[in-house]
């Protein structure tokens, strides 16, 4: 096993030479370290079926099916199917997933740490996700925003983006807007949150999935929210922001991910071009004081 730092670059790396079944402990540990020190990892040359994917996100901790069943892979449910094409006859998966900037399961009270995503069917143009450190977009935040997000907290929801099924056809908009609310209840973390392993502040909000943000006494600070996204570069839709990075991938890429600093957003073709990925995601139930140290 490789692994190439790009210089130059505070996130991204590749590896060659990955061996997902044989991989040893010592080399799973390494990765770990690598996607929490890099933020995105680039393992080349992978051939993965759903049972060998969800087998590797379980040797990074503990894996979780999808809380929709449309979402899920029909044989092995914990993979999470984005895909436009049909298979035997029938649509797998759900066609043109995360086109907005999120964290996956940001708006649920336990977010994952870490992403797999492993595309299967690769369109010719377009290909590539967006992503964009929130830990750098917090440092670089003015002293004056930095304040202001301090002691705040953010309100984040599925609903602006959340996808009718083929069960909600007819069914009164109200009855889905309190069945999500029931399902998903909005979750609340706080605006600015230390990562578990890095010991870096990160600015938690998203444009796809923060609703609000609350300071210390419970007030709505709209303007806030609004001027912290700008920061960042979540509203730049010509996505020309030095904050934003994209991530381009090929025939054989897995893509390995520290969701909690990132926020990402998908790069779908104007046209419909076919495209399959698989994803996994994951709670990293490890502590490790050496990667709080440095060590």
């Amino acid at each position: 096993m490789t692994i190439q730092t790009h210089t130059g670059s505070r996130i991204g790396t590749t590896v060659e030479g990955f061996d997902p079944v044989n991989a040893s402990a010592d080399e799973i540990e390494e990765l770990r370290r690598t996607v929490y020190e890099k933020k995105i990892v680039v393992l080349r040359g992978q051939d993965l079926d759903p049972k060998g994917l969800l087998a590797l996100g379980r040797r990074f901790g503990r894996t979780e099916a999808y809380y929709q069943p449309m979402y899920r892979h029909p044989d092995v449910h914990e993979v999470f199917v984005s895909s436009n094409v049909d298979e035997d006859g029938r649509q797998i998966g759900v066609p043109k997933t995360g086109k907005f900037w999120h964290s996956d399961y940001q708006f649920m009270p336990a977010p994952f740490d870490i992403t797999f995503i492993y595309p299967r069917v690769l369109p010719e143009r377009n290909r590539g996700t967006y992503f964009i450190d929130m830990a750098q977009a917090y440092e670089q935040l003015s002293d004056e925003l930095k304040e202001a997000a301090h002691d705040t907290r953010a309100l984040h929801s599925v609903r602006r983006y959340f996808k009718i099924r083929p069960s909600d056809v007819y069914r009164p908009l109200s009855e889905v807007s309190a069945e999500v609310d029931a399902e998903t209840p909005p979750s609340v973390h706080p605006t600015v949150i230390d990562h578990r392993f890095t010991g870096e502040k990160i600015l938690y909000i998203s444009e796809g999935f923060t609703h609000g943000i609350q300071d210390a006494d419970g007030r709505e600070r709209p303007d806030l929210l609004n001027a912290l996204l700008e920061a960042s570069g979540q509203l730049d839709t010509t996505f020309q922001h030095p904050n934003i990075h994209l991530q381009t991938f090929e025939k054989g890429d897995l893509l390995v991910w520290d969701n909690r600093t990132l926020a990402h957003r998908a790069l779908h073709t104007t046209t419909p071009e076919p495209a399959v990925s698989h994803r996994v995601t994951v709670y990293d139930e490890t502590v490790r004081d050496s990667m709080l140290n440095g060590e």
